[in-house]
């Protein structure tokens, strides 16, 4: 569902709303109607104060005060059973909107989450969507009770004394022009810099977070963590110039509604200059009443059509997760006839980069091979894996499994032959069961038992309070980086996949744990074909193939013995860490 430039919001929200769209135009009327009945006590409030100015039928008014009264509480009641239609339509609207959200989601390629960052999504999912019911339930009968009150108003303004009512409505005309002023296209445009603004914060806050024990093991400040702090002073600066372009027509808009007394004040001096009669008397007395309604509207106008463009921006976001296109199945569906990875004349683009990040790539794994990916940062590398595992699909050439292009292989059936473990591994707060029956649900307990002592993780069973039941990360129960990358490696041995990717994967391992995690790579790559992404150079110099990625390019390649005899990219790279390995303090 695309929206346009200028969407019709009644309509999109309609449409989430199915059945219960109904009530919001039934919530709306009843707010409409609740806003005209409010206005009636003022018309009894005028008869009170004519009564007692003049001095006749004194034994009426205590009749018409209850009747407003009455009025009141029956306008109050009328008003509470409109949010109750527009709540429960707000209310479906919400469960639609996230619904639809998370069904898409759930087919989107997995690049996508790398692209655009979890902090966007979910604060697309959570508050896009809030924003919406927000906007259905309060903002929507607010817009109906804001339109139907200048028009009872309009009514009381003029049927008394039409020329007091004419000069009370010259400041809320120049409020209303001045709030026009600032609510068009250009406001639209800075409401979506709002919100992309924020959204960035949200998703390098992050990023931020899950750094926070690299900033306190290496005592950094969060000048560390540049984006995060470039993203909040980002924020500050756009606020501080949008506060100030505001400044003005706010202050002129302020003045103005709340400028009617002073008009009033005039007024009554001019229309007294020839005496004081009991019905001026009354007339003034009447508007220093009602007049105050005129800056109340005003203000939820403009609140309300703060509101609309706050939703506006909310559904372009939904729309934007909604219309990204879900990798397709084929309709010739291809089966691997092994698990050889070919990749032909492949490249990537990101989307609005200027530049491929992988360019005319070619390379054969056979079946069974183990081949490394290094080279410097920004290389490619990581980009590599991922478009074998398709998390992305590839802008130029093919990537074949088995000799079966991976977009004819059905998404189930792919993932079923790759697995992937990558340097920074998580576990969900549930189990350790659980946690390793994420590649194979229906597995029992032994095979993850099994799976356990393979991946060199029985020395972490033994030491947890309830073994494979206990929960990470509740009663004080969490485990090292290390721990959780054999975790992880059991939850690819159970999988048995033909096809593992190691992206970095022992990376953050200390000495001990990255001997186990050495011993639990060999267990998990017997017959299979295997991708190794590396930086600790030591790690693949018994591979088949090294591929060296600069630039996006395979610029070098072949074994190791091979790469340091040609004395280029690699053998500088090998030196390096060498060194690096090598280095003691105070040598």
């Amino acid at each position: 569902m695309k929206t346009e430039a200028k969407p019709n919001i009644m309509k999109i929200i309609n449409d989430y709303a199915g059945k219960r769209r109904h009530l919001i135009t039934l919530g709306r009327i009843l707010a409409a109607i609740s806003a005209l009945m409010g206005l009636v006590p003022f018309y009894l409030l005028w008869r009170i104060i004519r009564i007692a100015v003049k001095g006749e039928n004194l034994s009426r008014i205590p009749d018409l005060g209850w009747l407003a009264v009455g009025i009141t509480v029956a306008a109050l009641l009328v008003y509470i059973a409109a949010l109750f239609c527009t709540h429960i339509a707000a209310f479906r609207v919400q469960a639609s909107m996230r619904s639809r959200l998370m069904r898409r989601i759930l087919t989107l390629p997995l690049g996508v989450f790398d692209e655009d960052g979890t902090g966007k999504i979910r604060r697309t999912v959570n508050e896009s969507t809030a924003a919406t019911e927000t906007f259905i339930a309060h903002n929507l009968p607010d817009k109906a009770v804001a339109a139907a009150t200048p028009v009872g108003l309009l009514v009381l303004l003029f049927a008394f004394d039409w020329k007091i009512g004419l000069i009370c409505l010259i400041p809320a005309v120049i409020g209303f022009a001045i709030m026009m002023s600032m609510m068009g296209k250009g406001m639209q445009e800075k409401m979506k810099e709002y919100q992309n603004a924020l959204d960035t914060m949200s998703s390098e806050a992050t990023e931020y977070v899950r750094g926070i024990p690299v900033v306190k093991v290496f005592g950094q400040s969060v000048h560390s963590f540049r984006r995060f702090k470039n993203a909040i002073d980002g924020f500050g600066k756009w606020a501080t110039e949008y506060t100030l372009m505001l400044r003005m027509p706010m202050t002129g808009f302020m003045t103005a509604i709340n400028a009617v007394f002073a008009f009033l004040v005039a007024a009554a001096f001019i229309f007294t200059r020839d005496g004081i009669t009991p019905d001026t008397i009354l007339n003034v007395m009447y508007y220093i009443i009602v007049t105050p309604l005129l800056t109340v509207t005003l203000t939820k106008i403009a609140y309300s059509g703060e509101q609309e463009m706050v939703v506006v921006d909310a559904l372009s976001r939904v729309d934007t997760i909604l219309a990204i296109e879900p990798m397709q199945d084929s309709e010739h569906p291809a089966k691997p006839q092994d698990n050889s990875i070919t990749l032909e004349h492949a490249s990537y683009r990101y989307q609005d980069a200027q530049r491929d990040a992988v360019h005319d790539l070619n390379l054969h794994i056979p079946a069974g091979g183990h081949i490394a990916l290094v080279g410097p940062s920004g290389g490619g590398k990581t980009t590599t894996a991922e478009l074998i595992a398709r998390f992305f699909d590839v802008t130029g050439g093919s990537i074949k499994i088995g000799g079966a292009d991976i977009r004819d292989i059905p998404q189930n059936a792919l993932m079923q032959q790759v697995s992937f473990v990558f340097q920074d591994s998580r576990l969900l707060k549930t189990s350790v069961l659980e946690n390793v029956r994420l590649s194979r649900p229906d597995a029992s307990e032994a095979e993850v038992m099994d799976a356990l002592k393979a991946a060199q993780c029985m020395d972490i069973i033994e030491k947890l309070p309830d073994g494979i039941h206990t929960v990470i990360g509740a009663k004080g129960t969490y485990l090292s980086g290390g721990e959780q990358q054999r975790i992880s490696i059991a939850r690819a041995i159970l999988k048995n996949a033909p096809i593992l990717i190691l992206d970095e994967a022992t990376a953050f391992a200390d000495p001990d744990n990255e001997t186990k995690v050495q011993a639990a790579f060999a267990e998990l790559a017997k017959g299979k074909t295997v991708i190794m992404i590396a930086h600790r150079l030591s790690t693949v110099v018994n591979t088949d193939c090294i591929y060296v990625l600069k630039d996006g390019e395979i610029c070098e390649s072949g074994t190791h013995q091979k790469l340091m005899e040609q004395g280029g990219v690699y053998r500088q790279m090998f030196d390096d860490y060498t060194r690096s390995v090598n280095w003691k303090v105070g040598a």
